[in-house]
């Protein structure tokens, strides 16, 4: 052993095999016996420096190289206290000055660290990842990591060669969180964590908050800012509220496929600036108030369409950074359009870089696999009881409200997580502590995170797409539900395209999909989806599901969008249906919107956008859409003719409309239907229209009511229905809500 270091063999042996689960006990300043006397050693690890100094108050101290790999230390024989000092270096006669991470104290608070350990810290990515702060007036950037199973974890990156000896990070006690602030490192670096797990085997892993990563296939985080933004949307912030009582019509869309890029060679993608460039306007056009996005987070299968997620805090770097998402949510709220985005806490993909196994150990899944592990989708599932895992999803989801400006998040898949046994056979599964198949740590993790969402974001609309009848999804945490604000009808979705999808002929045979939907629809806060599940993978587009002929697939398509807007719930409509898209989706190509050269896909485009605009303005359309108030039948028996009639109203019953749909070719006149009242009746909505592509087959504009009684209500008027149409009726003089469009 060299008698003039203070360091041991095993010390030099560690530093030299980057195996320190304590490099601050190493590295750094320290107060050591050396030859019989106090003295203050300097170790640093600079791998190729030729020289090396320390400079402190009194000058620069040359340091002794220790072993030639790199390692130096600089012994202080006079000196018995610690004291601020820098590393002077010189590689190949160029020489550096930079401050010692290893001098610096720890930076996470034991508050924070606790917190995050408990399951109950709610902003942990200000805290965790890649943070760009000053620690004692020396600007750098703070990381740390979560990985409680790790011999060794260092940040590695372009600024350190990816030499995972250089950076090695310091434990916090018993949390299991690493962390390491390094000096005069900012914005824009590339990063990574090199995890030396138990098994002594070495992994490369991305940040699990990395904030932006580089585009696919590299997977390295990118350290960000997010406090550079100026958002312009205040005006939008301090009017949302509460959406329950709102008109809501949601346009979905998945940000690679709307329109691809055609005018620069190579280009795929349009970026985030052009897409709102166009993108707003046309959604203003069409009335729809409400933007959802497939998945945003950054994944790296094009195929998975974002469901995959490998960055749960990063934007995809497909369209751009971080500020270019933000000015996209940022210019749809200033155009009066929330937005809405799928998130996916169900499960995460095996991906070596990201999730899984990450510290070598099941951190963020269950080990078992009959519940960690999703067999169909290939995927991991997330182990809801863990407290730190809790802290990381919920912390996920209020991240993108807060620094994003989002509205809304449309859960992915939560009947996944319900049940124990979903999509698993016998012995696939493990029952809970009860004998039953419910996820009793899911269904928690779900309350907390409705429950700690609505805390610091009350207006948030919070979506479920559960698709089994569990009870109380969209009810508070304290009558028992789950807290969600609304639930996709999977049901209604389903029944209605069987039904729609048959022959006119065969329909009287199939009334109980078409009514079926009114014994539950107000059991839950429902939005009607027609989403991209439903067009995609052999189902075909929502066009082409409808029987007939040319003329006909569009009059049944005009007539099922007419249904689904007066139907009570909310309404969700996945791009391309409003253009009459004869392919199913296929996220490699754009809408096809050529089509809007031809007369009856234009033709459709203009009845969709009426139709939004009449939902939007007429208030019995939603007002009520949550009770038996809202509705009522008029006539649901009339099975031979396949019509049905009945009213919506608002909460008060002051207004109505009569909404009545033929579902034959067959056009019907001198067709009575009771109302409520007597006097003229303004036919606001004939999918028949003419300037629809229909053949024009109506009543004029409007229909007198007289005082005969018909079914069960004290008037009637008698009408003609347009074949495979649906018409509005409304009675004249009610004020119209014109709603800003």
């Amino acid at each position: 052993m060299d008698m003039d270091t203070t360091l041991t063999v095993d010390e030099i042996k560690a530093l030299l095999e980057a195996d320190v689960y304590d490099p601050f006990s190493i590295l750094g300043i320290h107060l050591k016996e050396h030859l019989g006397n106090k003295v203050v050693a300097v170790r640093t690890f600079q791998p190729d420096a030729d020289k090396l100094w320390i400079v402190g108050p009194g000058g620069s101290v040359p340091a002794k190289q220790i072993d030639p790999a790199g390692i130096f230390e600089a012994i202080y024989p006079d000196h018995h206290q610690i004291f601020p000092y820098q590393i002077k270096a010189e590689w190949k006669g160029i020489s550096h000055l930079f401050h010692d991470p290893y001098r610096l104290p720890p930076v996470l608070s034991d508050y924070d660290l606790y917190l995050f350990n408990e399951g109950s810290h709610r902003q942990i990515y200000d805290r965790l990842g890649a943070q760009l702060m000053v620690l004692e007036s020396i600007q750098g950037t703070l990381f740390s990591v979560w990985a409680p199973n790790a011999r060794r974890v260092s940040v590695v990156g372009d600024f350190n060669h990816w030499d995972g000896r250089r950076h090695m990070m310091r434990v916090r006690g018993e949390s299991g969180v690493w962390e390491l602030f390094i000096p005069d490192l900012g914005k824009d670096q590339l990063y990574k964590f090199e995890i030396l797990t138990q098994q002594k085997v070495i992994t490369v892993r991305s940040d699990p908050l990395g904030f932006y990563f580089e585009s696919r296939p590299k997977t390295a985080a990118c350290i960000y800012n997010h406090d550079h933004y100026q958002w312009q949307d205040q005006k939008w912030i301090d009017k949302r509220d509460l959406f329950l009582k709102k008109p809501i019509a949601i346009y979905e869309l998945h940000l690679g496929s709307w329109r691809k890029n055609f005018s620069t060679p190579g280009e795929q993608y349009l970026n985030y600036q052009e897409i709102a460039d166009l993108l707003i306007p046309y959604v203003k056009d069409l009335g729809f108030n409400f933007i959802e996005f497939l998945p945003v987070a950054e994944h790296p299968l094009d195929d998975s369409w974002g469901y995959q997620v490998t960055g749960y805090f990063a934007p995809t770097s497909r369209f751009g950074d971080p500020d270019g998402f933000k000015h996209l949510v940022d210019e749809l709220h200033q155009a009066g359009i929330g937005v809405i985005l799928d998130w996916v806490p169900a499960h995460f993909p095996k991906d070596i870089f990201a999730l899984a196994r990450f510290d070598g150990t099941a951190l963020y899944e269950h080990e078992d696999p009959r519940k960690g592990e999703h067999y169909d989708w290939g995927t991991m599932i997330f182990n809801y009881g863990r407290s730190e895992v809790k802290s990381f999803l919920i912390s996920n989801a209020i991240y993108w409200l807060d620094k994003f400006h989002i509205d809304g998040l449309r859960v992915d898949a939560v009947a996944s997580m319900l049940y124990l046994d979903y999509s698993r056979k016998q012995g696939e599964w493990i029952p809970n502590k009860y004998g039953g198949n419910e996820n009793i740590e899911a269904i928690e993790f779900l309350k907390e995170l409705n429950f700690s969402i609505y805390q610091k974001f009350p207006h948030t609309l919070m979506v479920a797409e559960e698709s089994t009848s569990w009870p109380m999804v969209s009810r508070p945490t304290y009558l028992g539900g789950l807290g969600f604000s609304y639930k996709w009808n999977m049901g209604w979705m389903n029944d209605f395209l069987t039904f729609i999808n048959k022959e006119p002929i065969h329909r009287k045979y199939h009334f109980n999909n078409l009514t079926f939907s009114l014994l539950y629809a107000f059991t839950e806060n429902f939005i009607l989806p027609i989403s991209h599940d439903e067009v995609v993978h052999g189902k075909g587009s929502l066009i082409s599901k409808m029987p007939g002929d040319y003329w006909q697939k569009f009059a049944n398509t005009r007539l099922a969008l007419g249904y689904m807007f007066a139907h009570p719930g909310k309404k969700l409509l996945f791009m391309g249906c409003e253009i009459g898209q004869w392919d199913e989706w296929n996220h490699q190509t754009s809408i096809q919107w050529h089509l809007l050269d031809y007369p009856a896909h234009k033709a459709l485009h203009h009845f969709v956008r009426d139709l939004v605009k009449i939902y939007r303005n007429q208030p019995p359309l939603w007002d009520d859409d949550y009770s038996f108030r809202g509705f009522s039948w008029i006539d649901f028996h009339d099975t031979d003719s396949s019509v049905v009639s009945f009213i919506r109203w608002t909460e008060d019953h002051s207004q109505h409309l009569v909404i009545v749909a033929n579902f034959t070719p067959v056009v019907r006149h001198n067709y009575r239907i009771g109302v409520p009242q007597q006097g003229i009746y303004e036919e606001i909505l004939n999918s028949d229209s003419g300037s629809y592509f229909g053949s024009n087959v109506g009543n004029y504009g409007q229909v007198t009511a007289e005082p005969k009684p018909w079914h069960l209500q004290p008037n009637s008027m008698e009408i003609t229905l347009p074949p495979l149409g649906i018409v509005y009726f409304k009675l004249k003089n009610y004020q119209n809500h014109e709603e800003d469009l």
